[in-house]
């Protein structure tokens, strides 16, 4: 392959192999390769939602402190190179070229057997420890799973620290129906004498999570045991609070992310930087830490796209996200009227989700975009029982739609599937 687009065309195609359970290919490829996976130092981050945020806060922290950190996240919300990223920056097209070059014949080697063929989801994952390996060699590396954790294809890595952000009802016909069984398959990234911190709070889930720390022997540290957040009050744009661990008092720390969410997911990156501290001898400091959190910011997540008229995208693709969209609404427009532009795939419990919100705003508009997997506006429109909604097949039209409406008292929430909010975000950029 020479350019970068045969690239991401032999990538692409691989998605036509769907998702597979097991880690069989992934070892396969990687012994072919010369396990470049058992050279990386790594922290592993699984979670239904806050990996994302978690990550960006332990990423620039450890900047700040002048460690390079290499990042492997999914899905991307600009570009396809952001997944596998050195300190923020997204693999450069070259590089993605010829790591791919390297890669490939491995692929179709291990294709021919009784493996089959990797799944895209796998290949990517190859890339990325290929080349922070061999081309890059950072410090840290922190590897955000795509689904699940157990058979995850991340779940080949042997990290000095594993996390849990949340437990929540999202691809319940793959990861199961109860939260105890989605906690079993994230916990399958625990490994034997390796630290976990993690940010789950439901009962049924910690239980699950507490007895393989227990048969694994894993130090398990829990946010709402470790540490206490107070003073917390919503900025302009972000948020400020005071965090007392066991080892610190960090006072009136500042994020860029709005949300109270979002201060669980910084505080529960604070233990984890601890934990670095604690068991691995990084040398942060408090500063470093208050710097790096501040300086945090991950696309999609309650971003501001436009002041006036004021519009904001969300990702908020499941339950628990939509819960969190509602609180940052009510906190930081309690006064506005509060619009939304709504978009999700096929599988998703629309009216379960939404339902949360029915209460809190004033329109729904559905819409669809250009995804082998979005539903129609149509579709999601019959399923909802707000009576205050209407439906646009074409979201940039319904974009203007919206916009056209608004005075300076209206928010425009633009949320659902991050690769709605993706495509959303181009549209939006590329309009400026």
């Amino acid at each position: 392959m020479k350019t970068y687009e045969e690239t991401l065309h032999w990538i692409h195609e691989l998605l036509a192999f769907g998702m597979k359970p097991g880690l069989s290919r992934m070892e396969k490829m990687l012994e072919e390769l010369g396990n470049p996976e058992k050279e990386l130092t790594s922290v592993h981050i699984a979670g239904t939602n806050g990996k994302g945020s978690t990550l960006t806060y332990m990423r620039c922290v450890l900047q700040e402190a002048g460690y390079t950190v290499g990042t492997f996240t999914s899905p991307y919300i600009e570009q396809f190179n952001e997944r596998i990223s050195m300190n923020g920056v997204p693999i450069p097209d070259q590089e993605l070229v010829a790591v791919a070059n390297e890669v490939r014949p491995i692929v179709e080697k291990v294709a021919a057997t009784e493996f089959g063929t990797p799944t895209e989801f796998e290949v990517v994952t190859v890339l990325s420890m290929v080349y922070f390996a061999r081309h890059q060699n950072p410090d840290i590396i922190i590897f955000e799973t795509g689904l699940g954790g157990r058979f995850d294809s991340t779940n080949v890595i042997q990290p000095i620290l594993t996390a849990i952000t949340t437990i929540g009802y999202d691809h319940t016909a793959i990861l199961g129906e109860t939260l105890a069984e989605i906690a079993f398959e994230k916990s399958g990234i625990m490994k034997k004498n390796i630290p976990m911190v993690t940010g789950v709070e439901q009962e049924e889930a910690l239980q699950v999570i507490e007895e393989q720390a227990s048969v694994k022997n894993v130090e398990l540290t829990k946010l709402d045991q470790a540490c206490s957040i107070f003073n917390h009050m919503a900025l302009e744009q972000g948020e400020q609070f005071t965090l007392q661990t066991t080892r610190h008092l960090y006072e009136s720390l500042q994020l860029k992310m709005s949300g109270e969410h979002q201060v669980k997911n910084a505080s529960l990156a604070v233990l984890l930087i601890e934990k670095l501290i604690e068991h691995n001898e990084f040398r942060i400091s408090q500063n470093d830490i208050s710097n790096g959190l501040k300086q945090a910011s991950w696309p999609g997540r309650f971003e501001t796209m436009s002041e006036n008229p004021l519009i904001i995208v969300d990702g908020a693709h499941n339950k628990e996200g939509i819960e969190s969209l509602k609180a940052t609404l009510k906190s930081h427009y309690p006064n506005k009227n509060k619009r939304l532009i709504f978009s999700a795939l096929k599988d998703k419990p629309i009216e379960e989700m939404l339902s949360t919100l029915y209460d809190t705003i004033d329109h729904i508009t559905f819409t669809s975009f250009r995804f082998h997997r979005a539903s129609s506006a149509e579709s999601l429109y019959d399923v909802c029982t707000f009576k205050k909604k209407d439906l646009e097949e074409n979201f940039e039209k319904a974009i203007r739609l919206e916009r056209e409406k608004m005075d300076e008292n209206t928010v425009l929430v633009i949320t659902g599937s991050l690769y709605f909010i993706s495509t959303v975000r181009n549209f939006l950029k590329n309009k400026k």
